[in-house]
């Protein structure tokens, strides 16, 4: 058997840490920010961690 493909949009949206968790960008922070109160916007800034059967098809994508 040849070796499983990482794939690529997963290895651009997710992140490793040392740990072995899986951090991922919020979502709604790309376009219409104008109507978006500054408090939400800082609040959904940054990274969360991925958690539950989403975690396990992440790491499948990423081949971990």
């Amino acid at each position: 058997m040849p070796k499983m493909k990482t794939h690529s949009g997963a290895k651009k949206r997710y992140k490793v840490t040392g740990t072995g968790k899986i951090l991922r960008r919020k979502t709604n922070l790309n376009h219409i920010l104008e109507k978006k109160s500054p408090s939400r916007k800082r609040r959904l800034a940054g990274t969360t961690e991925i958690t539950g059967g989403d975690r396990t098809r992440a790491r499948r994508q990423l081949g971990l």
